[in-house]
């Protein structure tokens, strides 16, 4: 993959955002200066930011930055703006817990470094997060990014009042989207086989890399701290 900010081939601004979607690996959402220009989906994610073309900018929901010890200053920062939907970002283990080869090690590594045991839910990211950390060191376009801090900064800091897999609280972010000028199709091509809530996401990580790409995007923590790779822990929208 390449480094930096590359614009070839396609015309105005052209970024990704993309959502891991279980067993079917990952969804992507295209947009050409904000707006809708289609969807991707491939079991792997290197796959799948090569078949987007050259793009100016790539936001992915996945922890991608890793600390040495502690809990990451992101998630702290993000549970605080959440409100009720903090619940929704889970602490992310140091580096090293990550390496460890089954879930019991890697809870009492995490103990060790945190004072806390590391969930199963968060265990359970594991094979995506390696895949996206991997790719993310491999390529500066790539940004960490949260689906409801995006959502929250789309509606003025107010964080979504209702769950994302329900009725309402899927109607109201697709409404966001749109108030925002990312009209989502009634027919996706691709993402037609992919649960609508990673759809949302997708769609609101590829409104959060447009913002990157403009320079006009913001972060939490205000001062990230520093990967041990030397690229910041943040999380941006």
């Amino acid at each position: 993959m390449r480094l930096g900010l590359v614009r070839e081939g396609w015309g105005g601004m052209n970024v990704l955002g993309v959502d891991a979607c279980g067993k079917q690996g990952w969804v992507g959402i295209r947009l050409t200066d904000g707006a809708y220009a289609g969807s991707l989906m491939d079991l792997r994610l290197d796959r799948l930011i090569e078949r987007a073309a050259e793009v100016d900018a790539i936001a992915v929901d996945m922890p991608l930055g890793l600390v040495e010890k502690g809990w990451r200053g992101a998630d702290i920062a993000a549970r605080a703006l959440l409100g009720v939907r903090r619940s929704s970002v889970f602490p992310i283990a140091p580096r090293t817990a990550w390496q460890e080869p089954d879930y019991r090690a890697a809870a009492d590594r995490c103990q060790e470094l945190t004072g806390n045991r590391l969930s199963q839910q968060a265990w359970a990211l594991r094979p995506k997060l390696l895949e996206a950390r991997a790719c993310w060191l491999a390529d500066e376009r790539i940004h960490e990014v949260h689906p409801e801090v995006s959502f929250c900064a789309l509606a003025g800091g107010v964080p979504p009042a209702y769950a994302k897999k329900t009725w309402r609280g899927q109607n109201l972010r697709r409404s966001l989207l749109a108030e925002a000028g990312l009209v989502l199709p009634d027919e996706m091509g691709e993402a037609d086989r992919v649960p609508v809530d990673d759809v949302l996401d997708a769609a609101v990580a590829a409104w959060s890399a447009h913002r990157i790409a403009l320079g006009t995007a913001n972060r939490v923590p205000e001062v990230p701290e520093p990967d041990a790779e030397g690229r910041l822990v943040e999380i941006r929208y």
